[in-house]
């Protein structure tokens, strides 16, 4: 039985690891702030010393970009040296680390999708500290995964969350139809991820759901998938955030090149986790 470690346990990525991993396979320890804080080396040496994960998966994150302008110091402090703590610490214990990272380390205009090959160059504090993240885990850990994400959603507030709140009780909702992305569930998420827990696979990937869309779209389907089309009027708008670029999709490429199989096309996981969550007409 594999011992794994889940930092930031509670989250969209942790709940859904929790849900999809088969427990008379994996022990999961799981953690959140309030029980290992991630910023205290000590604790999170002490915690890895004492149980001595086979893997740790650290989901641990600050990831509110407007909270993370106005607070650089923690941003860096959580999604920075707070991960050069865990990956010490998975080092110190000869673990493998998977570490959850984002598209935000991309903030430059593109005409195609991201790969794991091209120069990152983060604009925000959210992006620029992930993107440190990322840095010490590549220099402290000798077997590591990256993975890198973009527009998740799963329980929580996500904007999946936010769009069905909005229905009774708004007449419209503005949306961005300028702004492309990949919405990626969660419970893909964590099917890559339980692959690399299995396997001798280490490096930078993305993972995310085939193909791509922007907001407006993206909004479209979820009302569209729930029942809710004359229920809540979409207003495309142009929105524009000097902090993220208009188009960040992500390619997965590594996962291709190595034969890995890749999450599922987005409106088809969209309308599967609706209907697991009771959200599908």
């Amino acid at each position: 039985m594999l011992k794994v470690w889940i930092t930031g346990a509670s989250g969209h990525v942790g709940s859904a690891l929790n849900k999809l991993l088969d427990r008379s396979k994996y022990q999961l320890l799981n953690t959140d702030k309030e029980d290992i804080d991630v910023t205290d080396l000590e604790q999170v040496t002490h915690y890895a010393r004492l149980h001595r994960p086979d893997v740790v998966i650290n989901c641990a994150s600050l990831t509110d970009v407007k909270y993370c302008e106005e607070h650089v110091d923690e941003a860096y402090n959580v999604n920075a040296l707070g991960v050069r703590n865990v990956a010490a610490a998975v080092e110190e214990i000869s673990g493998k680390l998977i570490h959850m990272s984002t598209d935000d380390v991309f903030c430059a205009n593109s005409s195609r999708p991201y790969n794991e090959f091209d120069k990152t160059h983060p604009k925000s504090i959210y992006g620029k500290s992930k993107e440190a993240g990322e840095r010490f885990v590549s220099q402290l850990c000798k077997r590591f995964v990256i993975i890198r994400s973009s527009w998740t959603y799963g329980i929580g507030k996500d904007f999946v969350d936010e769009l069905l709140s909005a229905v009774g009780k708004e007449e419209e909702f503005l949306v961005a139809e300028n702004r492309y992305g990949v919405p990626t569930s969660c419970k893909e998420l964590a099917k890559v991820i339980r692959y690399f827990i299995d396997n001798d696979e280490y490096g930078l990937y993305h993972a995310v759901c085939k193909g791509s869309c922007n907001r407006y779209e993206y909004a479209q389907a979820i009302l569209e998938y729930t029942g809710n089309t004359d229920k809540l009027k979409l207003v495309p708008v142009e929105k524009h955030d000097i902090l993220r670029p208009d188009y960040c999709v992500l390619d997965n490429m590594m996962l291709r090149l190595s034969g890995i199989e890749e999450p599922a096309e987005w409106r088809e996981a969209l309308k599967e986790y609706l209907e697991e969550t009771g959200g599908l007409e």
